[in-house]
């Protein structure tokens, strides 16, 4: 099978830092290759190579048969090559086919009639689900995907690189984005797709690629390749695949939901009147398709978020209860409530970017010392334990935050929260970018606090995980509550559903 690209001892440096040392590896034309490695392996900056948002220090890329140079996205484009970014491209008040124009090349006549037959022409053919008049702020996260997959093959790509593209789909959403992907190679289409979901690369993809500290590691036939063996090959060991879960001990009421409703800055409704139980010594999972009230739903119950009148939020200690709605996070802590969030927004929230490990660690702590200097010796001793414990590659503790991967990020914040001995543990999207082998070890921390009696909220995107992890599992749809399930007995079908089709009236069952 003929090459549609060919990488060629490719190396990329920042500074002191090799993302990628010596890479060469191919995308055969009309074939779905995985890409696989651990957080900070390199996979996303090798394809922004290809993409043309990064230009190699060493090395040689061939485009069907023919060396180039991709010195620009637009070059990328040029040469038929798209990157489809976890983050979409795209002008939330315009309509999808007006998206698609935007793509257009300045030579290009500007008919909007000619763009909606070829826009039409695409989507009847890769059998996409796409209204070309619905507005961008309207559609749901597989809507806004399809519409930036449209919009490459609109402007001519055979070859397509998609960036953690199942990470906010549903089972559903992803069998209809995978129908899409099995078309496109049918039409001799190429595709790079770089996922953490293993059970996924076995399921659409040709062959797998794995890369491990920067460096090419081999590839594998996907016939030939078992999740234990692609595991080994990404981290260099064998590792347990397994999430182990225990029956709830002693289970007590910690925090009584009623009632909770919580409305936007712009005065929309988030979450409409929810009620739910968290239980000691459980994990509590959250399902739900992205932007249904995930995030307002954890916020509120920190202190984060405004709520109406009528909602409630008790929290049950060992000797009294209390109400929670009204109180700030420092109120609350003050109050002698431990409770610890990992939010969705890493730097936007959870830490500070421009601080290192250990002055991220103090903002947990720097107001309780009796001197007016701030302590930082636990601190440090805190940091370089989660460092060794959860593998932070990071230069030094002193380092920025900001200047380490999406995964390393992660790593820190979980690590603090876990550290300061919470009552209440809420995670939203602990894992999302983690390699496969960190988040197995973010799965085992999580259920060390529920076997130390601590109440696990874990709100997560990989349904698989959730059925796996939780002992109860809230659904969401819409903002409502559509049924509480038993982790064990529940399928992931049943979920999915749950999650995309609204019962009368939602609420706990």
């Amino acid at each position: 099978m003929e090459n549609a690209i060919e990488l060629r001892h490719v190396t990329k440096t920042f500074g002191r830092v090799t993302a990628n040392r010596d890479v060469s590896l191919e995308l055969k034309k009309g074939e779905i290759l995985s890409l696989l490695g651990e957080n900070g392996s390199g996979k996303t900056t090798l394809m922004n190579m290809i993409a043309g948002i990064y230009y190699p220090d060493e090395g040689e890329i061939f485009v069907n048969g023919r060396r180039v140079e991709i010195r620009s996205p637009k070059d990328a484009y040029n040469l038929g090559i798209a990157m489809i970014h976890q983050h979409f491209k795209l002008v939330d008040v315009f309509t999808a086919l007006e998206n698609i124009a935007l793509g257009l090349d300045k030579k290009e006549k500007y008919d909007l009639a000619a763009i909606r037959k070829r826009a039409g022409e695409i989507c009847e053919k890769y059998r996409f689900d796409l209204d070309l008049n619905q507005k961008v702020y309207e559609m749901s996260v597989s809507q806004k995907q399809t519409l930036e997959i449209v919009k490459a093959l609109f402007r001519g790509a055979d070859i397509l690189i998609l960036d953690e593209p199942t990470a906010v789909l549903t089972p559903q959403e992803t069998e209809k984005l995978f129908d899409v992907l099995r078309n496109m190679r049918k039409d001799s289409k190429s595709v790079v797709l770089i996922t953490h979901k293993l059970h996924e690369v076995l399921e659409i993809s040709n062959r797998v690629a794995i890369l491990r500290k920067g460096e090419y590691v081999g590839t594998v036939e996907t016939k030939d390749a078992t999740e234990s063996l692609l595991t080994e090959m990404m981290v260099g060991q064998k590792v347990e695949l397994n999430i182990h879960r225990s029956q709830p001990e002693n289970p007590r009421k910690r925090l009584e939901i009623r009632g909770l409703t919580v409305y936007s800055r712009e005065g929309v409704k988030v979450l409409d009147d929810i009620s739910f139980d968290v239980y000691s010594g459980e994990i509590l999972g959250i399902a739900g398709v992205s932007g249904n009230g995930q995030k307002e739903l954890l916020e509120a119950i920190a202190g984060l978020q405004g709520t109406a009148e009528n909602s409630s939020i008790t929290f049950y200690g060992d000797d009294a209860k209390m109400q929670l709605i009204g109180m700030t996070p420092r109120k609350i802590r003050d109050a002698g409530i431990h409770l610890s969030f990992v939010p969705e927004d890493r730097l936007g929230m959870g830490l500070v970017g421009s601080m290192g490990m250990i002055d991220n660690m103090m903002l947990k702590s720097y107001d309780s010392g009796k001197s007016f200097l701030a302590d930082r010796k636990g601190p440090r001793e805190l940091a370089e334990k989660v460092k060794e414990e959860l593998g932070v590659v990071t230069p030094g503790v002193n380092t920025p935050v900001s200047r380490l991967s999406g995964g390393n990020v992660q790593k820190v914040l979980v690590g603090r929260e876990i550290a300061a001995d919470p009552i209440v543990l809420m995670t939203a999207y602990a894992v999302r970018g983690l390699d496969i082998h960190t988040s197995y070890t973010i799965y085992h921390l999580l259920n060390e606090q529920k076997e130390k009696g601590v109440a696990v909220i874990y709100v997560g995107e990989d349904l698989d995980v959730l059925l796996d992890l939780c002992d109860r599992i809230f659904v969401l749809c819409g903002g409502k509550g559509n049924g509480m399930l038993d982790g064990r007995t529940a399928t992931k079908e049943q979920v999915g559903l749950l999650m995309t089709n609204l019962k009368n009236g939602g609420g706990e069952s």
